[in-house]
Protein backbone atom coordinates (compact mmCIF):
# COMPACT_ATOMS: atom_id res chain seq x y z
CA UNK A 1 0.00 0.00 0.00
CA UNK A 2 1.31 3.39 -0.19
CA UNK A 3 1.61 6.28 2.18
CA UNK A 4 -1.93 8.11 1.89
CA UNK A 5 -0.85 11.02 4.73
CA UNK A 6 2.61 11.68 2.52
CA UNK A 7 0.13 11.73 -0.50
CA UNK A 8 -2.33 14.64 1.54
CA UNK A 9 0.82 16.38 2.47
CA UNK A 10 1.84 16.77 -0.43
CA UNK A 11 -0.85 17.80 -1.77
CA UNK A 12 -1.77 20.52 0.61
CA UNK A 13 1.99 22.08 0.06
CA UNK A 14 0.78 22.00 -4.15
CA UNK A 15 -3.02 23.79 -2.86
CA UNK A 16 -1.05 26.45 -0.82
CA UNK A 17 1.16 27.64 -3.82
CA UNK A 18 -1.48 27.55 -6.44
CA UNK A 19 -4.05 29.57 -4.51
CA UNK A 20 -4.36 33.76 -4.22
CA UNK A 21 -1.87 34.38 -1.28
CA UNK A 22 -5.13 35.69 0.78
CA UNK A 23 -6.75 33.20 0.40
CA UNK A 24 -3.41 30.53 1.27
CA UNK A 25 -3.16 32.46 4.39
CA UNK A 26 -7.24 32.02 5.16
CA UNK A 27 -6.75 28.20 4.42
CA UNK A 28 -3.25 27.55 6.66
CA UNK A 29 -5.15 29.61 9.99
CA UNK A 30 -8.24 26.98 9.28
CA UNK A 31 -6.22 24.31 9.44
CA UNK A 32 -4.38 25.44 12.40
CA UNK A 33 -6.99 25.64 14.26
CA UNK A 34 -8.20 22.23 13.82
CA UNK A 35 -4.73 20.34 14.51
CA UNK A 36 -4.89 18.30 17.71
CA UNK A 37 -8.19 18.69 18.45
CA UNK A 38 -10.04 15.53 19.78
CA UNK A 39 -13.68 14.94 18.82
CA UNK A 40 -15.05 14.31 22.30
CA UNK A 41 -18.67 14.11 21.16
CA UNK A 42 -17.87 11.37 18.08
CA UNK A 43 -19.65 8.32 19.01
CA UNK A 44 -17.16 5.48 20.64
CA UNK A 45 -16.74 1.61 19.33
CA UNK A 46 -19.57 -0.63 21.16
CA UNK A 47 -22.83 1.82 20.18
CA UNK A 48 -25.00 1.54 17.58
CA UNK A 49 -25.10 2.71 13.78
CA UNK A 50 -28.05 5.13 13.40
CA UNK A 51 -30.24 3.40 11.39
CA UNK A 52 -30.59 6.06 9.02
CA UNK A 53 -31.63 5.52 5.07
CA UNK A 54 -29.38 8.00 3.02
CA UNK A 55 -30.41 8.67 -0.88
CA UNK A 56 -27.31 7.61 -3.15
CA UNK A 57 -26.54 9.97 -6.73
CA UNK A 58 -29.27 8.35 -7.75
CA UNK A 59 -31.81 9.10 -4.94
CA UNK A 60 -32.49 5.42 -4.00
CA UNK A 61 -32.20 5.67 -0.14
CA UNK A 62 -29.78 3.21 1.26
CA UNK A 63 -29.45 2.12 5.13
CA UNK A 64 -26.12 3.12 6.58
CA UNK A 65 -26.12 0.32 9.47
CA UNK A 66 -26.24 -2.34 6.85
CA UNK A 67 -22.64 -4.33 8.08
CA UNK A 68 -20.35 -4.89 8.17
CA UNK A 69 -19.37 -1.98 6.13
CA UNK A 70 -17.02 0.74 6.10
CA UNK A 71 -18.22 3.87 5.96
CA UNK A 72 -16.34 7.01 4.90
CA UNK A 73 -17.49 10.24 5.94
CA UNK A 74 -15.58 13.24 3.55
CA UNK A 75 -16.45 17.03 3.18
CA UNK A 76 -17.53 17.18 -0.40
CA UNK A 77 -16.46 16.43 -3.69
CA UNK A 78 -15.28 19.97 -3.59
CA UNK A 79 -12.49 19.20 -1.20
CA UNK A 80 -9.16 17.66 -2.89
CA UNK A 81 -7.98 15.82 0.13
CA UNK A 82 -11.30 13.77 0.49
CA UNK A 83 -11.10 13.45 -3.58
CA UNK A 84 -7.34 12.04 -3.33
CA UNK A 85 -8.59 10.14 -0.07
CA UNK A 86 -11.50 7.97 -2.00
CA UNK A 87 -9.46 7.12 -4.67
CA UNK A 88 -7.47 6.05 -2.62
CA UNK A 89 -9.54 3.57 -0.89
CA UNK A 90 -11.18 2.65 -4.16
CA UNK A 91 -7.77 1.26 -5.40
CA UNK A 92 -6.06 -0.42 -1.49
CA UNK A 93 -9.59 -0.94 0.07
CA UNK A 94 -12.30 -1.86 -2.19
CA UNK A 95 -10.37 -5.10 -3.82
CA UNK A 96 -9.75 -6.47 -0.18
CA UNK A 97 -13.39 -5.46 0.98
CA UNK A 98 -14.82 -7.23 -1.82
CA UNK A 99 -13.34 -10.34 -0.69
CA UNK A 100 -14.29 -10.30 2.88
CA UNK A 101 -17.61 -9.63 1.81
CA UNK A 102 -17.27 -5.85 3.47
CA UNK A 103 -19.38 -3.00 1.66
CA UNK A 104 -17.71 0.47 1.34
CA UNK A 105 -19.41 3.42 1.77
CA UNK A 106 -18.94 6.90 1.19
CA UNK A 107 -21.05 9.54 2.86
CA UNK A 108 -20.96 13.65 3.08
CA UNK A 109 -23.47 16.39 3.22
CA UNK A 110 -23.49 17.64 -0.31
CA UNK A 111 -27.24 16.90 -2.58
CA UNK A 112 -27.60 14.12 -4.48
CA UNK A 113 -26.71 15.97 -7.56
CA UNK A 114 -24.23 17.40 -6.43
CA UNK A 115 -22.27 13.91 -5.52
CA UNK A 116 -22.16 12.85 -8.70
CA UNK A 117 -18.72 14.46 -9.28
CA UNK A 118 -17.51 11.23 -7.67
CA UNK A 119 -18.86 9.13 -10.32
CA UNK A 120 -15.91 7.71 -11.15
CA UNK A 121 -16.04 5.41 -7.49
CA UNK A 122 -17.17 2.06 -7.89
CA UNK A 123 -19.02 2.48 -4.15
CA UNK A 124 -22.12 3.59 -2.68
CA UNK A 125 -21.50 7.62 -2.23
CA UNK A 126 -24.87 8.79 -0.03
CA UNK A 127 -25.69 12.34 0.82
CA UNK A 128 -26.12 13.14 4.19
CA UNK A 129 -28.44 16.31 3.79
CA UNK A 130 -28.38 18.51 6.32
CA UNK A 131 -25.75 16.70 8.34
CA UNK A 132 -28.40 14.39 10.28
CA UNK A 133 -26.13 11.27 10.83
CA UNK A 134 -22.96 12.95 10.78
CA UNK A 135 -24.83 15.21 14.13
CA UNK A 136 -26.33 11.82 15.41
CA UNK A 137 -22.23 10.49 15.42
CA UNK A 138 -21.37 14.01 16.90
CA UNK A 139 -18.82 14.64 14.26
CA UNK A 140 -19.90 17.92 12.34
CA UNK A 141 -18.73 21.50 13.53
CA UNK A 142 -19.23 24.98 11.84
CA UNK A 143 -17.19 27.03 10.45
CA UNK A 144 -16.04 30.11 11.35
CA UNK A 145 -18.06 32.62 8.97
CA UNK A 146 -14.81 34.16 8.57
CA UNK A 147 -13.60 31.97 5.98
CA UNK A 148 -16.84 30.91 4.10
CA UNK A 149 -15.22 34.34 1.52
CA UNK A 150 -12.30 32.22 0.74
CA UNK A 151 -14.01 29.28 0.63
CA UNK A 152 -16.62 30.76 -1.94
CA UNK A 153 -13.88 31.82 -3.98
CA UNK A 154 -12.31 28.61 -4.56
CA UNK A 155 -15.27 26.40 -4.34
CA UNK A 156 -18.47 28.27 -5.24
CA UNK A 157 -21.35 28.68 -3.16
CA UNK A 158 -21.37 26.64 -0.38
CA UNK A 159 -25.44 26.63 0.75
CA UNK A 160 -26.54 25.89 -3.06
CA UNK A 161 -23.49 22.84 -2.93
CA UNK A 162 -24.91 21.62 0.32
CA UNK A 163 -28.51 22.62 0.13
CA UNK A 164 -28.14 24.20 3.88
CA UNK A 165 -28.35 27.61 5.81
CA UNK A 166 -25.84 26.25 7.97
CA UNK A 167 -22.55 25.95 6.62
CA UNK A 168 -21.86 22.78 8.67
CA UNK A 169 -19.20 20.21 7.70
CA UNK A 170 -18.59 16.38 9.54
CA UNK A 171 -14.80 16.02 10.40
CA UNK A 172 -13.61 13.02 7.37
CA UNK A 173 -14.32 10.16 9.92
CA UNK A 174 -13.57 6.19 8.68
CA UNK A 175 -16.34 4.18 10.79
CA UNK A 176 -16.38 0.42 10.87
CA UNK A 177 -19.99 -1.35 11.14
CA UNK A 178 -20.46 -5.06 12.06
CA UNK A 179 -23.17 -7.15 11.05
CA UNK A 180 -25.34 -6.37 13.55
CA UNK A 181 -25.51 -2.50 12.74
CA UNK A 182 -23.14 -1.37 15.73
CA UNK A 183 -19.74 0.62 15.40
CA UNK A 184 -16.45 -1.83 16.09
CA UNK A 185 -14.13 1.44 14.77
CA UNK A 186 -14.09 5.07 14.23
CA UNK A 187 -11.43 7.30 13.25
CA UNK A 188 -12.04 11.10 13.28
CA UNK A 189 -9.93 13.32 12.04
CA UNK A 190 -10.57 17.55 12.86
CA UNK A 191 -7.44 18.31 10.55
CA UNK A 192 -9.14 17.33 7.09
CA UNK A 193 -5.58 17.46 5.45
CA UNK A 194 -5.25 14.24 7.47
CA UNK A 195 -6.97 10.82 7.04
CA UNK A 196 -7.28 7.64 8.18
CA UNK A 197 -4.72 4.90 6.92
CA UNK A 198 -6.26 2.63 4.59
CA UNK A 199 -4.01 -0.71 6.45
CA UNK A 200 -5.73 0.67 9.58
CA UNK A 201 -8.72 -0.07 8.01
CA UNK A 202 -8.13 -3.11 7.18
CA UNK A 203 -7.03 -4.43 10.70
CA UNK A 204 -10.22 -2.92 11.99
CA UNK A 205 -11.99 -4.60 9.71
CA UNK A 206 -10.38 -7.90 10.28
CA UNK A 207 -11.36 -7.90 14.06
CA UNK A 208 -14.68 -8.15 13.15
Amino acid sequence: MGDLNADLAELRESVASHVPAEVAEVLKADRAAFVGVVAEAAAKPGTPMPDLALPDAGGERVRVADGPAVVVFYRGAWCPYCNLALRTYQQELLPELENLGVKLVAVSPQLPDGSLSTKDLEFAVLSDVDNELGRALGITFRLAPETKPAFDTLIGDVEKINGAAEWELPYPTVLVVDGEGVIRYIDVHPDYTTRTDPADVLAAVKAL
